[in-house]
């Protein structure tokens, strides 16, 4: 099983000068919704292709956030 790295996403989020809401925004998710996936660590493939398009990340970072093998906890 795989596990999103929080704290990963939540570092990348800051880096890029943008929020959880602008995210979920850009991503044309409910930011509800967003924050209810993000908190059970359940994203949809969909809105992870999305989040990785809108943060612009590498192919190594996304593997680090969204292909863990150990739970993190939100921070």
């Amino acid at each position: 099983m795989y596990y999103m790295n929080i704290n990963k996403l939540n570092g990348k989020i800051a880096e890029c000068g943008t929020t959880k809401e602008a995210l979920a925004d850009d991503i044309g998710i409910n930011r509800s919704t967003f924050y209810r996936r993000l908190k059970s660590g359940k994203l949809l493939i969909g809105d992870i292709h999305k989040i990785c398009e809108s943060l612009n990340l590498t192919t190594e970072e996304a593997v680090d956030i969204f292909l863990t093998d150990k739970p993190h906890k939100c921070a």
